[in-house]
């Protein structure tokens, strides 16, 4: 398993670098563009279609949604309010599993609810990528979200006691929650101080770093949540040694429009 990991890991880097670093425009949101698409294949499974042709017609839904988002941009406001209404909705979900099952136990709206988990995913990068600090932005956002992946996991085995979502992911404590907060806090304070900002940009920027952090943890409660709804440990077996593309994202389709719509908010984006 290990040996698997590694080799799959030393194809897809190089891969994912260049294609978020290197590529511009249609090319990178084309890019991002086929993750999501791959992602909404395997989202079909977690809303229950098992049948093949109806996890292809799934995707190329969502393939033709992103056409359309990328030829109508001025469609990124709402799609990117509608993620911070959802991803809101979904911390409630997660805090309240099993009951809350109830409510999105459908095909259709676990369906619908991928609409919301990815394409808001994919319109945040894209935003991102067209500002004149694009590529740092998306390089600052996953450095927040692996810092505290990384962060969590250590703190998590070290101090984890008090379980964050039993139902969910027993594996998580709220000991690596804060243990992940801190380091991405510290990584943030440390990116104020060599740009230099003012202490209100400061923050601001330790508050939205905050926001990020605890936005990435519920998107991943949220494919765990789907995945026990289903009864899979993984989302696919398309990354040898790594699970599904989905496991690999789920914090950032989350922490992605939340650092997207801060930014556009606080209009540093453009600075």
């Amino acid at each position: 398993m290990l040996k698997q990991r590694i080799i799959t890991a030393l194809i897809l880097l190089p891969i994912a670098l260049a294609g978020f670093f290197l590529l511009q425009g249609g090319d990178f949101a084309l890019f991002i563009g086929c993750v999501v698409t791959l992602g909404a294949w395997e989202w079909a499974r977690l809303a229950g279609l098992m049948a093949q042709p109806m996890r292809i017609a799934y995707a190329a839904v969502v393939a033709a949604a992103l056409m359309l988002l990328y030829l109508l941009p001025e469609l990124a406001p709402w799609v990117l309010g509608a993620a911070v209404i959802w991803w809101g909705l979904a911390t409630w979900l997660v805090l309240t599993y099993p009951r809350s099952s109830e409510l999105w136990s459908s095909a259709a709206c676990r369906l619908l609810i991928g609409l919301l988990v990815l394409l808001p995913a994919w319109q945040g990068l894209v935003l991102l990528k067209h500002w004149p600090l694009g590529n740092f932005l998306i390089l600052s956002v996953m450095v927040l979200v692996w810092s505290a992946d990384i962060g969590a996991y250590f703190s998590g085995r070290a101090f984890g006691k008090r379980k964050l979502a039993p139902h969910v992911s027993p594996g998580k404590s709220w000991e690596g929650v804060y243990g992940g907060l801190g380091v991405s806090l510290l990584i943030a304070l440390g990116v104020g101080l060599v740009r230099d900002w003012s202490i209100g940009q400061l923050l601001l920027g330790l508050l939205g770093a905050v926001v990020v952090v605890m936005a990435s943890v519920v998107g991943d409660l949220t494919e765990s949540m789907f995945k026990r709804r289903e009864g899979i440990k993984d989302s696919s077996n398309l990354l040898p040694g790594h699970g599904g593309v989905l496991d690999r994202i789920d914090s950032l389709t989350a922490a992605i429009p939340m650092f997207s719509v801060l930014l556009w908010a606080a209009e540093w984006g453009v600075m």
